[in-house]
């Protein structure tokens, strides 16, 4: 593997920071698409790992989805230390490689009725390892791109963490549009959810070998410092805990609203359309999705442009106030649609509002911390707050669903939303006077 360390912030060309962008982008695209490849695929493919007559199968589907999400911050600490210590690329390449594998597992992984239980347990198990893969990948790749990005342009360039991001989700439902035109529900119910996951697994090889020639953002000399034991405050939790706490809690409140919002607009909303058009034009449903999807992916770039003209606050404040007044319309009314124009106009104001937070969160989060804890500070702050308030969204609403408490699901959500927003308005450092700024004075 090249050992190439990027140049120095004041010499790095847009051409570089823009090869370096795409190339860590196109990992964060794959895991990403291993990731809601299982949201999308759900329904087609719970039959198969659990009785088709289980009434709960569907609360159990959803829940082993929640459950990944324990581990991301088991991850996030793992490869945060890892690339704080060892660089950020080596660690992006181990996590792309893991999911990859499970990706595999998964698509090969023997039904219900063959296996029994053993199945459901298997699925449990990848999408467990996953969920660490996953803790990596997102404080690793943000804090990536957000270091290889240039100045006056890091808004922009680290926009396209998101990009990729929720291009997984556009990629997975892409794949089950084509599968939805060339064959029948039971066919993909069958076998088509297993050539879904195996793509993920091929399109991570790919992504190993590109990530091998990125440049390394991480100094040469804070490698060497690693190498000859003079860093023990790189990478450590206790520096993390005791020094770093406030950046830290920022980075958890930061996410907190942002990563509910997230989850109850971009994957729960989709699947509300989908259940909407289940009983008519599956097809139509799958397109509404895939349409605001598309939308929501190529705001992101405008939102990060649009950060570096005005500001990272002005934005999440947006964001935070468009998500207390608009997630209760969003939730109640979304459902009830039969409409294409109406179920797509919902989502896409939903995507506008939540652009505010997901095309800047990457280099929000990156600019609280210094280097040499940034990737574990990242990682793990957004870890805790994506296990508790976004992997249990889907969760929670479908329970909420289940027990005719939606309103109780929408008040906690706009709560959270909330807490954030003063989070936003008050408490995040002015532009200009954070780590990454000053690095590059």
């Amino acid at each position: 593997m090249s050992s190439s360390t990027m140049a120095a912030p004041a010499q790095r060309s847009l051409r570089r920071s823009v090869s370096n962008t795409l190339k860590g982008s196109a990992g964060n695209l794959v895991e990403w698409y291993d990731v809601y490849v299982y949201s999308v695929f759900a329904i087609y493919f719970e039959s198969q790992f659990f009785a088709p007559g289980d009434k709960n199968a569907t609360i159990y589907i959803w829940a082993i989805f929640a459950m990944t999400f324990l581990m991301r911050p088991l991850g996030a600490w793992y490869f945060g230390r890892f690339a704080d210590r060892h660089g950020r690329r080596l660690s992006l390449t181990v996590s792309v490689t893991m999911m990859a594998l499970c990706s595999f597992v998964i698509a090969i992984t023997p039904t219900q009725a063959a296996i029994g239980g053993a199945a459901a347990v298997i699925l449990l198990a990848a999408r467990l390892i996953q969920g660490f893969a996953t803790g990596g990948e997102y404080g690793t790749s943000a804090t990536y791109m957000s270091e290889a990005a240039m100045p006056g342009r890091r808004g922009f360039l680290s926009s396209f963490h998101y990009v990729t991001l929720v291009g997984g989700h556009v990629l997975a439902q892409l794949v089950l549009l084509l599968m939805l035109h060339f064959f029948d529900r039971p066919a993909i119910s069958e076998w088509g959810w297993r050539v879904a996951f195996g793509l993920g697994g091929i399109g991570a090889i790919v992504v190993f070998w590109l990530r091998r020639s990125m440049d390394e953002s991480l100094n040469e000399e804070t490698l060497a410092n690693v190498r000859a034991g003079k860093a023990k405050s790189t990478g450590s939790l206790r520096e993390l805990f005791v020094n770093q706490w406030r950046p830290l809690l920022l980075c958890f409140l930061v996410t907190a609203g942002g990563t509910i919002a997230f989850y109850t607009y971009s994957v729960t909303g989709p699947k509300m359309v989908q259940s909407a058009f289940a009983g008519g034009d599956v097809m139509a449903g799958t397109l509404i999705n895939l349409a605001a999807l598309f939308l929501l992916m190529i705001l992101q770039p405008v939102g990060g442009w649009l950060s570096d003209i005005v500001g990272r606050k002005a934005l999440l404040v947006f964001f935070g106030i468009g998500g207390v007044l608009y997630t209760w319309y969003f939730v109640q009314y979304l459902p009830q649609q039969q409409d294409w124009r109406y179920a797509f106009l919902i989502l896409a104001i939903g995507f506008v509002i939540l652009t505010g937070y997901t095309s800047i969160n990457a280099v929000v989060k990156a600019e609280l911390f210094p280097s040499h804890v940034r990737a574990l500070g990242v990682g793990l702050g957004y870890a805790l707050a994506n296990s508790a308030f976004g992997g249990t969204a889907p969760l929670f609403y479908q329970a909420a669903l289940k027990s005719d408490h939606v309103t109780t699901f929408v008040t906690y959500a706009t709560i959270m939303m909330a807490v954030s927003l003063v989070v936003y308005a008050f408490f995040l450092p002015k532009q200009g006077d954070n780590h990454l700024d000053r690095e590059y004075r």
